[in-house]
C-alpha cells in the first residue's frame, strides 16, 4: 500500500479541496480586476486594490457580481505578472495592497500570493466573508497579513438568505473568533439592506461580535449592477435609520459608525 506523503499541516490544509455552498477552491490565483489607487480602503494608507474571481456566496445585494462566478480565463481581467509589474512600479508611491473579491481565501496561492506582495515592502490587507477560517490560520500562522476586514451579512437566522444559499454558520463564526483573536488591526462591516435588515437583526448580529474593536456600516446603494436585479433602484435606509443602527452597534463593540 502506498505510503501518503508527510506535508506540513499548512500544505495539506490548503490542498484540501473543501467546497463552499458548491464553489470549490481555486487552483491558482485568478485576478478579476484592479483599483490602482485608493485613500479609503486601507484605513491611514494608500493603496491598490486587487480583486479576485470567485466567491463563496451570492449576496443578492452583491455590488461585484462578475467576481462572485469565475468562468474560466475571460474572467481573468490582469495576469499576475501584469499585476506584480504594476506594483514594482508602485514601491514607494503606495503603502499597501488591498486583497478584496469575490472571496481570496477560497484560492490555494494566497499565502504564496501575499507573500510576494510583502517582498515587495507592501503592507497587506484582506477583506474577508469569514468563510473559510482554516486558510485564516495559515496566513496569520506565517505572519502575512497587517490588517483584516470581515463582512457580516446578518445574524445566524438570517444568513442563509442574505448570502444566496446554505452557509456553514460554525465557520463564519470560527472567523470572527480567530480575527478578533489575531492581535491584528481589524474591523467587522455590514452593508445595510432594507428587506435584510432591522433593529432586531442588528441586535442579534451584534452578540455575534460583542466585544470587537470596530464594526463599520454602509448604507445600500442600488445604482450599482447587483445580482439581484430587483433591488436595482431600490431605496437605502433613511440617515436617521442608519444613525439607530450605529447606536445599536456601540452596545456591543467598542466603535460602531456609519461609513459613507
Amino acid at each position: 500500500m502506498e505510503k501518503r506523503p508527510n506535508l506540513p499541516i499548512e500544505r495539506l490544509l490548503i490542498l484540501k479541496r473543501e467546497r463552499f455552498n458548491n464553489a470549490e477552491l481555486a487552483v491558482s490565483m485568478r485576478i478579476g480586476g484592479l483599483e490602482k489607487f485608493s485613500m479609503i480602503d486601507y484605513p491611514e494608507c494608500l493603496s491598490a486594490v486587487v480583486f479576485t474571481n470567485g466567491c463563496t456566496f451570492c449576496c443578492p445585494f452583491c455590488y461585484n457580481p462578475l467576481l462572485v462566478k469565475y468562468n474560466g480565463e475571460k474572467d481573468q481581467t490582469l495576469s499576475e505578472t501584469g499585476l506584480f509589474q504594476f506594483l514594482e512600479s508602485r514601491r514607494g508611491k503606495l503603502d499597501g495592497v488591498v486583497i478584496s473579491g469575490g472571496e481570496p481565501t477560497m484560492q490555494v496561492d494566497l499565502p504564496e500570493f501575499i507573500k510576494k506582495i510583502k517582498a515587495l515592502g507592501f503592507l497587506v490587507k484582506l477583506d474577508t466573508n469569514g468563510s473559510n477560517p482554516e486558510m485564516l490560520k495559515i496566513i496569520l500562522a506565517a505572519n502575512l497579513i497587517d490588517y483584516l476586514a470581515m463582512d457580516i451579512k446578518a445574524d445566524e437566522e438570517n444568513y442563509g438568505r442574505a448570502t444566496g444559499g446554505l452557509v456553514n454558520l460554525d465557520k463564519v463564526k470560527d472567523s470572527v473568533k480567530i480575527i478578533m483573536e489575531s492581535n491584528l488591526p481589524y474591523e467587522f462591516r455590514t452593508t445595510c439592506v432594507p428587506g435584510f435588515l432591522n433593529e432586531e437583526i442588528m441586535e442579534n448580529m451584534g452578540q455575534m461580535i460583542a466585544g470587537a474593536e470596530k464594526w463599520y456600516l454602509q448604507n445600500f446603494k442600488s445604482t450599482a449592477n447587483l445580482i439581484d436585479k430587483n433591488l436595482i433602484g431600490q431605496p437605502g435606509f433613511t440617515e436617521a435609520e442608519m444613525k439607530k443602527f450605529a447606536v445599536i452597534g456601540k452596545k456591543f463593540v467598542k466603535f460602531c459608525e456609519v461609513r459613507s
